[in-house]
């Protein structure tokens, strides 16, 4: 199907991915989004809990170098106006109770004198070793050494991941990872150099509503039909596509792929169904607290003494999150955790924290294994052809940040053209 033969377009999914693509193609189609929430965003969704703004899936903000997800978005917000500009300043919290800047390997010389020495030769020792890797633990471990890969690096990443580190392929995490080399690190401790080199140093936030006002100012003017799931996509004996009684001549989707086989119609799948079932991710439990005032923007939190991997201080981020003289946060777990437990490990993690509400979302991170993005790919080669394209976090089982998946969407969009 070509550019001219497409006049109508359905939407799978009302989150950053479908509302970026709506808002390039609602210039050239009629664009209906299907969004099975009352309202728009997708993981980057708020709702006021007594007052104050609950990120009901981490804490979500702004920041990219990619050149066309810069021209987009400004042509939709006005930085200055709706938006503050801060530093990210993260730090760790080690389970001995010493607070550690992010990222660990610039501050090593807050250790002890032994830690620090282990470091030192770790560090000092990486320069003889070759620096290639096939899993994850063997570039943690190649990069920083095995001192701050088990004080920090293996607890804090087997939190989210709830696996052997050995067994997560490096192509999924490629260009989410910090690279630095040995003398790098040796040179940013006795300099006391502060990295402010990766993407998310600074990031925009926005004054009023946190990344709902995003996801509702990306929603503007596009037809979106709210709290209206979609469970078949039906392609028609002409090639248009029926979707929620109405016929499109074409379809972008950008919820879970596994689902894809069991909701298509009209186009054999069945031949990537199987991959498509093992396909592995984990949910997020997001618990909405008033903790301690404190200057963080991210907490990471490596300590086994309970099983969040992180707090997001989203009442840092903008003085409207909060309603009270508390400063409000999102503690994270991985997977589902329930009421009396999420109560139980809150007494245990720092900073005090009072529970206000809890979200569980089933699918937030994917996992990818060696042979999941060719796989991928070929299903692209198979639907598109047929009008019916894949992008987002969850459509190209992608470990995407917002910019990420806004630039996914642009280059989907450009495929229209071919």
């Amino acid at each position: 199907m070509n550019d001219n033969e497409i006049k109508s377009v359905a939407i799978i999914g009302g989150g950053v991915s479908g509302l970026t693509v709506a808002r390039l193609l609602r210039e050239r189609y009629r664009v209906t989004v299907f969004d099975a929430n009352p309202t728009p965003g997708g993981l980057i969704r708020c709702q006021r809990v007594e007052g104050s703004l609950f990120h009901t899936c981490g804490g979500h903000v702004f920041n990219t170098r990619r050149s066309e997800v810069l021209d987009f978005f400004g042509k939709i917000f006005d930085y200055e106006r709706e938006f503050r500009k801060s530093d990210r300043n993260s730090v760790i919290f080690m389970a001995d109770g010493l607070r550690v800047p992010y990222p660990i390997e610039n501050y090593a010389y807050l250790f002890d004198d032994e830690t620090l020495r282990r470091i030192i030769a770790d560090v000092v020792a990486l320069k003889s070793k070759p620096q290639s890797s096939s899993n994850f633990e063997e570039f943690l471990q190649g990069r920083f050494g095995s001192t701050l890969y088990n004080l920090y690096f293996r607890p804090y990443n087997e939190k989210i991941w709830r696996r052997r580190l050995n067994d997560v392929p490096i192509e999924w995490l490629e260009g989410k990872l910090p690279m630095p080399s040995p003398e790098e690190i040796i040179y940013n401790n006795i300099r006391r150099v502060a990295e402010k080199q990766f993407v998310h140093s600074t990031f925009w936030y926005e004054r009023q509503g946190g990344s709902q006002y995003l996801a509702d100012r990306l929603a503007e003017g596009t037809d979106i039909r709210y709290s209206s799931p979609v469970n078949a996509i039906s392609r028609q004996a002409d090639g248009r596509w029926a979707v929620a009684g109405e016929l499109f001549d074409a379809v972008v989707y950008t919820g879970n792929i596994r689902r894809l086989p069991s909701i298509v119609e009209g186009l054999d799948l069945s031949g990537f169904a199987p991959d498509l079932e093992r396909l592995e991710s984990h949910g997020t439990t997001s618990v909405f607290c008033e903790i301690d005032q404190n200057p963080y923007s991210w907490i990471y939190l490596p300590d086994h003494d309970y099983d969040a991997h992180r707090i997001i201080c989203t009442g840092n981020f903008a003085p409207s999150n909060n309603a009270s003289p508390r400063l409000t946060a999102t503690v994270e777990f991985t997977d589902r955790v329930d009421r009396d437990e999420i109560e139980r490990q809150l007494e245990r993690i720092p900073l005090n924290p009072r529970y206000l509400a809890h979200c569980y979302n089933e699918v937030t991170y994917p996992i990818q294994t060696a042979g999941t993005r060719e796989m991928i790919r070929r299903l692209k080669q198979t639907t598109q052809p047929a009008g019916l394209w894949l992008t987002g976090r969850f459509a190209d089982w992608e470990y995407y940040n917002m910019d990420a998946a806004m630039e996914a969407a642009i280059n989907t969009v450009k495929t229209f053209d071919r």
